[in-house]
């Protein structure tokens, strides 16, 4: 794992992926991987291919949400049963949420994308802000709890 982070750098490779063939989970996902350099096959992003636009079009939780929720997890989850590690993925997943939906509005796909005409990419603006936002609140979330150097340009 790397030793600082360029915050600026990582939100911009999560929002070129993103317009550029990946969903909303997988950009988050594909940003978070590259930029802290983390050994994780390809598989983790096709893992979280059915998220995007809220669970496989049901328009339930937001894949930026869920994909960096999966990012969370990774650095901060348990690996064994009865592991108490998991309280500690579960504030920083909580706090993740609440940054989320104070910037969003909403967890929910649906409802942060209403009004906007999903099947022609009335929608690619918005969910490029959220992408972008879900990115760097993860980023800033692990830099801070692992020790991690932020890079601010």
């Amino acid at each position: 794992m790397v030793e600082s982070i360029n915050i600026k750098e990582t939100v911009e490779d999560a929002k070129y992926i993103f317009n550029n063939g990946f969903a909303c989970s997988e950009s988050v996902i594909y940003a978070i991987r590259k930029n802290f350099q983390l050994d994780l096959p390809d598989d983790v992003i096709a893992m979280s291919s059915g998220f995007p636009w809220g669970l496989g079009r049901a328009y339930c939780i937001c894949g930026a949400l869920a994909g960096g929720t999966m990012c969370l997890g990774y650095f901060f989850g348990r690996r064994e049963p009865g592991d108490p590690k998991i309280n500690r993925c579960f504030d920083l997943t909580k706090e993740f949420s609440d940054e989320f939906v104070k910037f969003a509005g909403y967890q929910c796909c649906g409802k942060i994308t209403d009004g906007l005409d999903r099947e022609h990419n009335g929608h690619k603006e918005k969910c490029t802000q959220v992408v972008a936002h879900a990115t760097e609140t993860v980023c800033r979330i692990v830099c801070r709890d692992l020790g991690i150097e932020v890079i601010e340009n």
